[in-house]
């Protein structure tokens, strides 16, 4: 059976909406985009869920407990489970954040180093080769209770798509870029709702197809 890993932050794990800081909360499994595409690609496909709140493509962030970076979280999903057939990857939205200061230019990069880790030998030979989709999520916006944490990442998350479309390009990899499909809640302008997911799992979906 080939089998999907999702990896990615809030938006993967299934976070909806936020109206306050305190409340956790999870869409359900009917609900969750990674759900979605395993359902539309078909039954025969399994899928390994790695989404993590607050995961950066490579920053440690001290004010989520310092374990945010995504490149040692992608290297250990990637030893933990296998072998896989497809991984999909979608971050930089935590990257935006005002504390880390990083342009769109520095975001890509991350993003580079996890491409880079995904397709070198070692894993690539540790799984017996998979594919690669390469996410740009959908553009922030400056609302709601995350908007101190996300101040001037407006534009920044807007500059994100061509790079990381000519990086995808650069390293023979799928591409996807959300901001097409889909946009975040205007409720919190992270986000995504309900609808938004099932939009989203669907387009993921075909762009797996067509790898």
């Amino acid at each position: 059976m080939p089998v999907l890993l999702t990896f990615g932050d809030s938006n993967t794990h299934g976070t909806p909406p936020m109206a306050d800081r305190l409340t956790y909360a999870r869409f359900d499994t009917a609900t969750r985009w990674p759900r979605v595409a395993q359902a539309a690609l078909g039954p025969e496909w399994e899928l390994v869920e790695e989404g993590l709140p607050g995961r950066t493509a490579q920053f440690d962030d001290p004010v989520m407990d310092g374990m945010m970076n995504g490149h040692p979280a992608l290297r250990q999903a990637l030893q933990s489970h296998g072998p896989i057939d497809v991984l999909t990857l979608m971050l930089g939205t935590n990257d935006v954040k005002t504390r880390f200061g990083a342009g769109p230019e520095v975001v890509m990069a991350g993003m580079a180093a996890l491409l880079d880790l995904a397709t070198g030998i070692e894993l690539q030979a540790r799984h017996g080769g998979f594919k690669v989709l390469l996410i740009c999520p959908p553009p922030v916006q400056e609302v709601g209770v995350l908007a101190v944490d996300f101040w001037g990442a407006a534009a920044k998350s807007r500059a994100l798509s061509p790079l990381y479309a000519a990086l995808a390009a650069s390293r023979g990899v799928g591409f996807l870029d959300a901001g097409t499909v889909i946009e975040t809640s205007a409720l919190d302008g992270v986000h995504f709702d309900a609808g938004t997911h099932g939009i989203l799992g669907r387009a993921v979906a075909g762009a797996i197809a067509a790898l």
